[in-house]
C-alpha cells in the first residue's frame, strides 16, 4: 500500500468556553486520525492565551494513501484545559482528511490556512 505524509500546524483557538471555576485556562490540543488513540499527538499547553490559546505547533504522520479516497476518515483536534485533577475536556474540530487533501490538491499549493470552528462534542 502506498502511504503518504501528512503535516499539521495547530495555530491557535479563539474564545473557547471558559471550563474552569477557579484559575486560568491552559489548553493543549490532542490531535488523531481517524479516532486512533495510539496515533494521537499533542501541543504543548499554552499557558498564556487562556480562551485565545496559540500554539503554532507542528506534528507529522504517515497515512495510509486510502485514507483520502473516503470521506468518512477523519482529522481530530480535541481540546482540553490541563488541570491537576484531570484535563477537563473543552471541544473539538472533526474534518474529513478527503475534504483537506481536495482543497489543498484544487489550489496547486502543498499547504493551506483552513479555519473551523470548535464545537462541544462528548469525550
Amino acid at each position: 500500500m502506498e502511504c503518504r505524509k501528512f503535516e499539521i500546524t495547530i495555530i491557535s483557538a479563539e474564545n473557547l468556553e471558559d471550563v474552569r471555576l477557579i484559575g486560568k485556562m491552559e489548553v493543549h490540543a490532542r490531535v488523531s486520525i481517524g479516532g486512533s488513540p495510539e496515533r494521537e499527538k499533542r501541543t504543548p499547553t499554552d499557558t498564556h492565551g487562556k480562551r485565545n490559546p496559540a500554539w503554532n505547533y507542528t506534528m507529522e504522520y504517515t497515512i495510509m494513501a486510502s485514507v483520502l479516497d473516503n470521506y468518512n476518515s477523519m482529522l481530530v483536534v480535541k481540546l482540553y484545559c490541563s488541570r491537576n485533577l484531570g484535563d477537563r475536556y473543552v471541544g473539538e474540530v472533526h474534518v474529513s482528511m478527503k475534504r483537506l487533501f481536495d482543497d489543498v490538491a484544487g489550489g496547486g499549493r502543498s499547504g493551506r490556512e483552513v479555519t473551523i470552528p470548535v464545537t462541544r462534542g462528548s469525550v
